[in-house]
């Protein structure tokens, strides 16, 4: 069994490329609202909107295709590279149907639904414009994922983060193409941000394949040795294990883009406030975001080679350094409040209420990086079903409610609509962490923890 600070090191060497990979991510938002930000408040207004209703479809995809990285985690502790690969197969699959659902979906629901919500008609064309421009990506993401995340259940996660840094460099330049008009392109401002990150999103997918393909290292893996039909006993497997993921995820990724959505119905100058607030704790929040990840992995490997003590320490110390970097996330935003909100905006309205929204982060961000923590040890175990309930409780039945009432009832101050998150956050950080204790649990010598057994190859 490893000991604390070997574990502590181990998380963080393979975590680190997945925080590049997290702040790269975190950086292509960044820009798209700086970017946006320069052409005006209703640009960035409808950037954050179509961004918002963007993510919340893509979690609830997203979180299937995480489904492939506990299992590859598993079976490569167990020395079983062939099945990996018979995974990731029917994750391509997966992958090529949700995208091209999703783009139905967005084509023909998009504009109904922003327009239903009451979102202000000063960028409503805008941000269906985004949503219906950015959704073409959409099989292209899906297939990187399936990709991403069976390296990453390896343990191979340089990859990813080199990837990444490509997608940001790239999602830059095409932002400056296509939002501004140069090198002979339209200026598309809003829609432009969504046609650049389209077509990032096909680069990356391109790039992490060609990868996979020549690496000696995915050899014994056989992914690409031949045309796999559909088996429906994996594909079942993954699903079972990925549409829980998929709900919990999107609960708590749902309620950030509902109450964007909401915050969209008061104006150019509180959602464009709502952006930046939210970027910028959501730019914090991808360094336990990785630790997450990292933590599941660890903990898959250490149960598939059959050490569930090493599997619980490594959980313990993936939830405290979690919540030990977000204290300092939150000190840095008591501390900065200002000088943050400047980087983004000189419009000095949006900017009072973006420090109001910027405290109520800061109260909230220990709370954030536990629940992440917790929720990441909880899938290296297979546990969906009962963080799934967690967080619908935490983030829809207490969360939302009181962000809906402040923002749209009550039409309170900003800084009010984000006291639903607090509340959520907590609530779930304390639950999750209990839920954890109980299933880490190592029972006593002469016990034995049933271990599942993967599906039928294909």
């Amino acid at each position: 069994m490893l000991s604390k600070s070997l574990e502590a090191r181990s998380l963080l060497k393979l975590a680190a490329p997945l925080m590049m990979n997290n702040l790269a991510i975190a950086g292509m938002q960044f820009a798209d609202a700086i970017m946006a930000g320069q052409l005006g408040a209703s640009e960035l207004a409808a950037v954050a909107v179509g961004g918002s209703v963007w993510f919340l479809g893509f979690t609830l995809c997203l979180g299937l295709m995480m489904a492939i990285s506990p299992i590859a985690a598993r079976l490569a502790g167990a020395g079983k590279p062939e099945l990996i690969g018979r995974y990731t197969r029917q994750g391509l699959w997966l992958a090529v149907v949700l995208g091209l659902v999703f783009i139905v979906a967005v084509q023909l629901l998009a504009g109904t639904l922003l327009a239903f919500v009451g979102i202000d008609v000063a960028f409503l064309e805008m941000a269906t414009g985004y949503v219906e421009a950015i959704v073409w990506g959409a099989p292209a993401v899906f297939v990187f994922l399936a990709f991403r995340f069976t390296t990453e259940g390896l343990g191979h996660t340089r990859p990813i983060m080199y990837t990444s840094l490509l997608a940001l460099a790239c999602n830059v330049f095409l932002n400056y193409v296509f939002m501004f008009g140069h090198f002979g392109a339209p200026a598309l401002g809003a829609v432009g941000c969504g046609v650049a990150s389209a077509v990032t999103m096909w680069l990356i997918m391109i790039v992490l394949g060609c990868y996979i393909f020549v690496h000696p290292r995915y050899r014994p893996l056989k992914i690409f040795d031949h045309m796999a039909p559909l088996r429906m006993p994996v594909l079942k497997e993954i699903v079972s294990l990925g549409l829980p993921i998929s709900i919990t995820i999107t609960a708590e990724a749902g309620l950030f883009s509902a109450v964007s959505i909401l915050v969209g119905t008061r104006g150019p100058a509180i959602t464009a406030a709502h952006q930046i607030a939210l970027n910028f704790a959501s730019t914090m929040f991808m360094i336990p975001l990785a630790l997450s990840a990292a933590t599941t992995v660890r903990i898959g490997q250490a149960l598939g080679a059959g050490q569930p003590e090493s599997a619980r320490l490594s959980g313990a110390m993936g939830i405290f350094m979690c919540g030990v970097f977000m204290a300092l996330s939150a000190l840095v935003l008591l501390v900065f409040r200002d000088t943050i909100v400047s980087v983004y905006t000189k419009d000095t309205s949006v900017q009072a209420i973006a420090i109001s929204m910027l405290l109520m982060a800061a109260i909230f961000q220990v709370a954030d990086g536990v629940q992440i923590g917790a929720a990441g040890a909880l899938r290296g175990f297979k546990d969906t079903r009962v963080p799934m309930v967690i967080n619908m409780f935490s983030y829809w039945l207490l969360a939302f409610p009181i962000s809906y009432l402040a923002a749209v009832t009550y039409r309170a101050s900003p800084a009010y609509i984000w006291l639903g998150f607090v509340i959520g956050l907590t609530v779930a950080a304390v639950l999750l962490t209990v839920r954890f204790k109980k299933v880490s649990y190592v029972p006593k010598p002469g016990t034995v923890r049933a271990v599942e057994q993967p599906a039928s190859p294909d």
